[in-house]
């Protein structure tokens, strides 16, 4: 998730309405600014909006499980070292940048270890002085690199892995220990240059800038020596040499990790915990991706969102309150969402949210594509029951007669096929068939979930009434609410069946206790089912 992009998102449990009212949005908003408002979902997608998505040649919005910032929404510092690079060049890359760690990988990208400052001090400083320097195969084109140095002689492409000698005196004692991979520094000293090119040396330095006389040149090509020149001393040579050594001879392995998909409270423990103050960012194979690190997570990161179709933390998408929220749109009642700046906020007392968004496009001269003015209408027609809940307004109506005419549908065809594909009951799971639209409120000091399941006849309610009891007073359990209500409405009766599950005294209250009870008018949950019991709670 990018922090450019603006996520349009509806509510948890999305309906068809939820849905298609969050692509129409993005359509409409995108004219201006193209690809920078995403339609996206918290909840899945029930049998009726797929129908609707189907029908119109629509993708689903983009899940999105939480809002809250993650290391994705992090600039990240990109750069990384090959492991077989010589460690004075991964220093020099470090104080180039102003980099204190520096990510190792192989060939593959793979993470395979750090390079700290903390890791230079320590490998050099307390480097044992007795203890013999030797090089690592290398190409001698490197070696002259970090040496400053000029190839005299060329005969050796690459130096293999051997000892290095500084060859001040005592000649015949460096001139009994020597193999024919080893290397040796010398100073002005012909007659000692020769012998050891005669000792078959694999390279010889010759520092302080002494010059290289004919003689060594035609020895060292003989004998197949390497020769350098360099006008660093032998002690310099030395050091440097001690520096050539690859990146994964000093590095550390034991580092810490995060994902992109990790929140930055996470990211934030890990790099306080570390002792680098730094974690690496890796994919799914352990793919170098980035490094995160105490300054950079101190950067204030939002993703920005708008939303739709509900205005209550309870339903909103998790993470919302450290999301920065630019707009609501909503046809529900007022909620409990604030902000800490102020934002659009459109509340219209309508059928649908989709009809605001089909209203927004007229207001704006523009014309839906006819797959979205298809979802539009798709939406109005859910939320409205094919214009039979007491919710239903001459906005809805005018809207959807819009809309059918640009996706070049019959109203009344669709719809009725629409509601039919959400009312195959039989097929889900009690738990899913009670969950997939439920709302939460909070009337009076008391927390109730509301869920509706519409339906074609009361038959199925009564046929599995012991079940349906059963299974919400195992939901309001494990949800934790006061009371959990479940209205079965029947489209065509005008009319719903509701069980409750709560504290016995509660149901005694509202006159429950014989379920489920036939609740004539009631086809809607905010402005039938709401209304009337948030009135009887108050009284409680």
């Amino acid at each position: 998730m990018g922090l450019n992009k603006i996520y349009i998102i509806g509510h948890k449990q999305p309906d068809t309405d939820s849905i298609c009212s969050v692509i129409g949005y993005a359509e409409l908003l995108n004219r201006a600014e193209p690809g920078k408002y995403i339609p996206a979902r918290c909840g899945e997608v029930s049998p009726e909006t797929r129908f609707a998505l189907e029908t119109f040649n629509a993708e689903a919005p983009v899940y999105v499980a939480s809002v809250e910032p993650t290391v994705s929404d992090m600039p990240l510092d990109t750069r990384s070292v090959r492991q077989d690079v010589p460690t004075v060049d991964v220093a020099a890359l470090m104080d180039t940048y102003d980099m204190r760690n520096m990510p190792i990988t192989d060939g593959d990208e793979t993470l395979v270890g750090l390079v700290s400052e903390y890791g230079l001090a320590r490998a050099y400083v307390r480097k044992n002085p007795r203890e013999q320097l030797s090089l690592v195969p290398m190409p001698l084109e490197t070696l002259a690199r970090i040496l400053d140095a000029r190839i005299v002689v060329p005969s050796r492409e690459t130096l293999g892995e051997g000892r290095v000698y500084t060859v001040i005196d005592a000649l015949h004692v460096t001139l009994s220990r020597m193999t024919p991979n080893d290397i040796a520094i010398v100073g002005d000293n012909e007659p000692a240059q020769l012998a050891l090119i005669s000792a078959g040396v694999a390279a010889l330095i010759i520092a302080e800038g002494a010059p290289v006389g004919e003689r060594v040149i035609d020895a060292a090509r003989t004998r197949g020596a390497s020769v350098l020149a360099t006008t660093l001393d032998a002690f310099s040579v030395g050091k440097m040499i001690s520096l050539s050594l690859p990146a994964r001879m000093i590095m550390e392995t034991d580092i810490p990790t995060v994902r992109l998909e990790d929140s930055l409270e996470y990211a934030k423990g890990v790099v306080s915990n570390s002792k680098f103050r730094t974690a690496c960012v890796v994919g799914d194979e352990r793919q170098h991706i980035g490094l995160v690190s105490r300054t950079t997570l101190m950067q204030d990161v939002q993703k920005s969102v708008i939303l739709l179709d509900h205005n209550e933390y309870s339903q909103a998408v998790d993470g919302i309150e450290q999301a920065d929220i630019l707009e609501i749109i909503d046809h529900h009642r007022l909620g409990a969402i604030s902000t800490l700046k102020p934002v659009r906020f459109l509340n219209d007392p309508v059928g649908s949210t989709s009809t605001i968004v089909a209203n927004k496009f007229i207001e704006a001269c523009v014309e839906p594509t006819p797959s979205t003015a298809g979802l539009l209408l798709s939406g109005i027609l859910s939320d409205t029951m094919v214009m039979k809940l007491s919710t239903t307004t001459p906005a809805d109506i005018r809207a959807a007669d819009h809309l059918a005419g640009i996706a070049g549908v019959d109203l009344a065809e669709f719809g009725a096929e629409l509601i039919r594909k959400g009312m195959d009951l039989d097929a889900l799971p009690k738990d899913e068939l009670l969950t997939r639209d439920m709302k939460r409120y909070n009337l009076f000091g008391r927390s109730i979930m509301v869920s509706q399941v519409m339906a074609s006849s009361f038959e199925f309610a009564e046929t599995h009434a012991a079940e349906i009891r059963k299974e919400i007073e195992h939901l309001r359990t494990t949800m934790g609410v006061d009371c959990f209500f479940a209205l079965f409405t029947n489209v065509f009766a005008n009319a719903s069946d509701l069980f409750a599950a709560g504290d016995e005294a509660y149901i005694a209250k509202l006159d429950l206790r014989d379920q489920p009870v036939r609740l004539e008018g009631v086809m809607s949950r905010k402005k039938d089912f709401i209304p009337k019991f948030g009135q009887m709670f108050r009284q409680l």
